[in-house]
C-alpha cells in the first residue's frame, strides 16, 4: 500500500463508518494518489454512491464538509519526510512469541492464504450471484458456525429482500428449510465450521434434494459438508487456542457480502435508505 494509503487508513481508523461510508472510504484508499484532488461528483461516482453520501461520509469524519476533507488531504501532500513517521510498528522480525502472539500470527497466515485464494474471483462472484437470485435466501450455521451465519445475514438483509438465518438444529430445521424452498428459495448458503455438527450434514443433504443449489464455507475442501456439486470456499480456522478462531471465515462470509450486493441492483440504494432511516431514528449513539 502507498504512503498516501496507509495515511488515509490511519485518518478513518477510530470511526464509526456507515457500510456506505466505508464504500467511499475503501475507494479513496484504492486512488490514494488521486483522493485529494476528486470532486464529491467524482468521488460519488467512483465509489458508486450517491453525492450527498459523499457530504455524509465528511461531517462523520469531523469535517464540516467535502471541500473541507479535501483541502486538509491536500495539505497533507507536501510533508516531506524528514525522518518517517515513528512508530510504524514493524513485527518482531518473525520471533516466536508467547502463544497469544502465535496465535494471532496463525491468523494472520490463513488471511493470506485466503488472500491468494480470492485473486481468482470467479468462485465468489458466481456465489455472489446464485445468493443473490435466491428469493428467499436461507443462511445455515449451526453450534460453532452459528455466530457466523447469525453475522452474514444481519448484514445481508439490509440489502437483500427476504434472508432467513437457520441458526437452531432440532426437528423444525427441514421445516423451515421445506418452508424457504416452497417460497421460491434457489440456493442456500451454509457456514461449516469444526466440529462439524450431523445435523449441519443432515440439513445439506435435504437441502439438496429439495432441488438448492449449495454454497458452502467451510474450513476445508475435505470437510465432512463437502459434495460434488456445491460450491464450497475454503477458509481455515485456527486452532493454537483453547477454542477454534474464525477470522478468515468471517472475513470470506464479507467478502460473499460484497460480491452479492454487486450482484443486487438496489444494494447501494438499500443500503443509504437504511442510513437515512437510521439518522432520522437516532438509532446509533455516535
Amino acid at each position: 500500500m502507498s504512503g498516501a494509503g496507509a495515511r488515509l487508513l490511519r485518518m478513518f481508523e477510530g470511526h464509526r463508518l456507515t457500510p456506505t461510508q466505508r464504500r467511499i472510504a475503501h475507494c479513496m484508499v484504492r486512488r490514494a494518489d488521486d483522493a485529494p484532488f476528486l470532486s464529491s461528483v467524482e468521488l460519488a461516482e467512483l465509489a458508486g454512491v450517491s453525492q450527498p453520501s459523499v457530504t455524509r461520509f465528511a461531517v462523520a469524519l469531523g469535517f464540516d464538509g467535502y471541500p473541507a476533507l479535501r483541502r486538509h488531504l491536500r495539505e497533507a501532500l507536501p510533508a516531506p519526510s524528514a525522518g518517517g513517521a515513528p512508530g510504524t510498528g514493524e513485527d518482531d522480525g518473525g520471533a516466536e512469541g508467547n502463544a497469544y502472539q502465535q496465535a494471532v500470527r496463525a491468523e494472520i497466515e490463513h488471511l493470506r492464504q485466503l488472500a491468494a485464494l480470492l485473486a481468482d474471483p470467479a468462485p465468489v462472484s458466481e456465489a455472489g450471484r446464485l445468493l443473490a437470485a435466491s428469493r428467499p435466501l436461507p443462511v445455515l450455521g449451526l453450534r460453532a458456525a452459528a455466530a457466523q451465519a447469525r453475522g452474514f445475514a444481519y448484514f445481508a438483509a439490509k440489502v437483500h429482500p427476504d434472508v432467513r438465518l437457520l441458526d437452531e438444529g432440532g426437528s423444525m430445521l427441514d421445516d423451515r428449510l421445506d418452508a424457504a424452498v416452497r417460497a421460491g428459495a434457489s440456493a442456500l448458503l451454509c457456514f461449516a465450521l469444526p466440529r462439524h455438527p450431523r445435523e449441519t450434514v443432515a440439513a445439506l443433504e435435504h437441502a439438496r434434494e429439495a432441488g438448492l443449489r449449495i454454497v458452502t464455507v467451510a474450513d476445508s475442501v475435505f470437510a465432512p459438508v463437502a459434495r460434488p456439486g456445491d460450491l464450497l470456499l475454503p477458509a481455515a480456522v485456527g486452532t493454537t487456542l483453547s477454542f477454534d478462531t474464525a477470522c478468515s471465515p468471517m472475513m470470506l462470509g464479507r467478502v460473499l457480502l460484497e460480491a452479492m450486493c454487486d450482484e443486487l441492483p438496489d444494494a447501494q440504494a438499500r443500503l443509504e435508505e437504511f442510513d437515512a432511516r437510521a439518522a432520522r431514528r437516532g438509532l446509533f449513539a455516535e
